[in-house]
């Protein structure tokens, strides 16, 4: 997902409305929270190690995203050249609720003039009684969760920069020899931005999804079939592996991305809350821009940048930007093969 910073970088939004958010001093959330009773359905002690672990994603982080391809299913099919990013991210606690965590990722690019980036968010849910899955073509649907499913197991709901969902999937965390370990059964997601971008030949990754803590940061580790959905069934058309390192490190300017986050955290709560909506009042919906969502979530960056710099109110960005969301979202999905990218 690293890849949306060469496309920000690119438009007019860049550092001068990003770096308004850097005009006021943030402190860290204590990430040492008080201890919080799990409830009769699970073992208070694998409760506490589960949050721990998950709290543990929480830092400054050196990052490195490596992402190779390894075994292509069509025989005309040449495998892609392999893929390797990385950068500096801060990974914030944005909410804590004991049996609820909300981790928000962002990125500090550029050279001497360097930006915040808002990156990916994760929640973690106990026991969830729904998760919301992707189904394809910029739309989910909740799927109930059976109670032996559910019991002492936490959803991860992915979010993309703009806090629309991108994909969850439920597991319990192993603490097995020595280590925390989260990994669900495959479920489907949208395409990274980094073949998004670039390419039009899949629709979606069937991903298992593991994250491992370790003594020096996390990992978060992929084995994913790129499908192609236009046919009259799935078909894979080549495996991939992704490996996500975050290496705790401080040695960076981590003030900006703490900076931008105060300058705009009460917007970014406000789309959230206006996500939630969307998703508490539908069974299913989606997005109707097909592909890449730009026209969606560059705006909504812009809006955050223009609250932290004091150049629009806060009620009057929000009330933008749930004009810009209710446009771009509908319940009415229609058909998988009509929700794809004309060009594909």
């Amino acid at each position: 997902m690293l890849r949306i910073h060469h496309t920000i970088l690119a438009v007019s939004v860049s550092a001068t409305v990003l770096l308004a958010a850097c005009a006021t001093p943030s402190s860290r959330q204590d990430l040492a929270s008080a201890p919080v009773t799990a409830g009769a359905e699970a073992p208070d002690s694998q409760f506490q190690m589960d949050r721990e672990a998950i709290l543990a994603m929480a830092g400054d982080f050196k990052v490195k995203f490596d992402f190779n391809e390894t075994v292509p299913f069509d025989a005309d099919y040449d495998l892609k050249p392999r893929k390797v990013s990385g950068g500096d991210e801060v990974v914030l606690v944005v909410e804590d609720r004991g049996d609820f965590i909300s981790l928000q990722h962002i990125l500090v690019v550029g050279g001497e003039h360097k930006m915040a980036i808002k990156h990916w968010r994760q929640d973690w849910q106990y026991e969830p009684e729904k998760v919301l899955s992707f189904i394809g073509g910029n739309a989910w649907e909740w799927r109930e969760v059976p109670a032996g499913e559910r019991a002492g197991a936490w959803s991860q709901t992915v979010y993309q920069v703009d806090d629309a969902p991108r994909y969850g999937a439920v597991a319990r965390w192993s603490h097995d020899t020595g280590i925390a370990e989260w990994q669900p059964p495959h479920e489907w997601r949208p395409l990274p931005r980094r073949d998004m971008t670039t390419r039009d030949d899949y629709h979606a990754i069937d991903a298992m999804n593991r994250h491992v803590i370790t003594p020096w940061g996390w990992v978060h580790e992929q084995d994913n079939g790129k499908l192609v959905l236009s046919g009259d069934a799935p078909q894979m058309l080549v495996r991939e592996t992704g490996l996500n390192t975050y290496r705790r490190d401080s040695d960076f300017e981590t003030d900006i991305a703490t900076d931008y986050w105060r300058g705009t955290e009460a917007f970014w709560a406000g789309v959230r809350a206006e996500w939630a909506r969307i998703a508490e009042e539908n069974d299913r919906f989606a997005i109707t821009i097909k592909g890449e969502t730009e026209a969606l979530y560059m705006p909504l960056l812009t809006l955050a940048g223009a609250v932290a710099s004091e150049e629009e109110s806060l009620d009057a960005a929000l009330a933008e930007a749930r004009e810009l969301i209710s446009g771009f979202v509908t319940s009415d999905i229609g058909d998988l093969g009509n929700r794809l990218r004309s060009d594909e």
